[in-house]
């Protein structure tokens, strides 16, 4: 099974670090599997509860609603989630009722990861959240079959992993000092919500809590483009080594103003949601936020994150409110980022998933095969 699992990565060129946009059909011929296999979708509703009221910019929330997949093919199961936060517009009964419309019939084996993505996308419009909850059981599922875990797949290195932000969103200065206690001296970066009219006195309840460095997330917050800039030149003079979406998605020449005279990277998050924004991001902002659920899941991801690299763009890899299955599917990817933001399973209490460890700061996947992940308890 060895050297023809080799074999297969060598065909592929995945040994050495090369690039994988995806598995062939051809695939298959290096997995004996019986004729009478079929791939098999199953799917369930999960609400999160989060340790803390999570607000930003525009809303708060103490729940975050879920899909969790099941994709099942010769005995063998791959796990996928589908993170609904309000702003991406979809419901855990919009993700049923699309999932309900999949007929993976019309596919022999997993291993026509291409065709099957395909096939998913053009189901319906939009719909990310719910695409990336197939996605994401379908690649669990091919590297458990294939027993090798993704990051290894993609010729990544662990070692080589940003240590992720953990976030403090809008609130009191005392809640604020409350959640920087309770993890203190475990993250090296904290990622801050700002966007309201209350930046700086919630910088300053950061900054008495703690110095270590900082990212900050304006969510669209900000409505002139001079007082934001202002803002990140005192952002920098406070520790900030990173902005997120200043100003709305549909203002992009005012965005393109802040990060063409800003001291600090400008990143793009709701202006940038699958692989076709990429190239007209370049000049908007430094870099790209990859997120799963706005991007369809883990192949797409992938895409943007080689495309924006051939722009000469920054990457970062982030995620939603969501367990340690979408995490893990996410961290399979985060080697090589110059940030990472997947801290969604550590703000939650009711994780559904064992995943990626949390270790020295950084979002770790082990060596388990597929995404690396395994329920808590059955789901299914």
């Amino acid at each position: 099974m060895e050297i023809r699992r080799r074999s297969f990565l060598k065909s592929l060129g995945l040994l050495g670090g090369a690039s994988l946009v995806g598995f062939p059909a051809t695939a298959s011929r290096f997995y004996k599997r019986p004729g009478t296999s079929k791939l098999k979708l199953q799917w369930m509703p999960y609400d999160l509860q989060l340790k803390h009221v999570f607000s930003i910019s525009n809303s708060s929330r103490k729940t975050t609603p879920v899909v969790l997949t099941a994709l099942t093919y010769d005995g063998i199961t791959g796990y996928g989630e589908a993170s609904l936060p309000p702003y991406l517009g979809e419901s855990q009964a919009s993700v049923m009722e699309f999932l309900k419309k999949m007929d993976l019939s019309a596919f022999a084996n997993p291993f026509h990861t291409e065709e099957i993505l395909e096939y998913t996308d053009k189901l319906a419009e939009n719909n990310t959240a719910a695409k990336a909850a197939v996605d994401i059981a379908l690649h669990d599922l091919t590297g458990k079959l294939m027993q090798q875990p993704w990051h290894k797949m993609y010729g990544l290195h662990t070692d080589k992993i940003p240590h992720t932000t953990y976030t403090i969103g809008i609130d009191t200065d005392e809640m604020i000092g409350k959640k920087i206690k309770e993890v203190e001296g475990q993250f090296k970066i904290l990622k801050v919500k700002l966007g309201s009219n209350d930046d700086k006195r919630i910088i300053n309840a950061v900054r008495t809590a703690t110095n270590v460095p900082l990212a900050v997330d304006a969510n669209q917050g900000w409505k002139d483009k001079h007082l934001a800039l202002d803002m990140i030149h005192w952002l920098k003079e406070q520790g900030v080594v990173m902005v997120e979406q200043p100003m709305n998605k549909y203002r992009p020449d005012d965005n393109a103003w802040i990060t063409e005279r800003s001291p600090l990277p400008v990143f793009g998050d709701e202006s940038v949601q699958r692989l076709r924004d990429v190239e007209r991001m370049k000049g908007v902002f430094s870099g790209i936020n990859i997120k799963l659920m706005k991007c369809t899941g883990m192949r797409e991801a992938w895409q943007m994150r080689n495309f924006a690299r051939t722009l000469g763009m920054k990457v970062m890899i982030g995620c939603m409110t969501e367990t340690s299955c979408a995490i893990a599917a996410a961290a399979q990817l985060a080697a090589g980022m110059d940030f990472a933001d997947l801290d969604g399973a550590l703000l939650i209490q009711n994780d559904a998933f064992y995943g990626a460890k949390f270790t020295g700061g950084k979002i770790i996947p082990n060596d388990l095969p597929g995404i690396g992940v395994k329920p808590v308890k059955k789901l299914f």
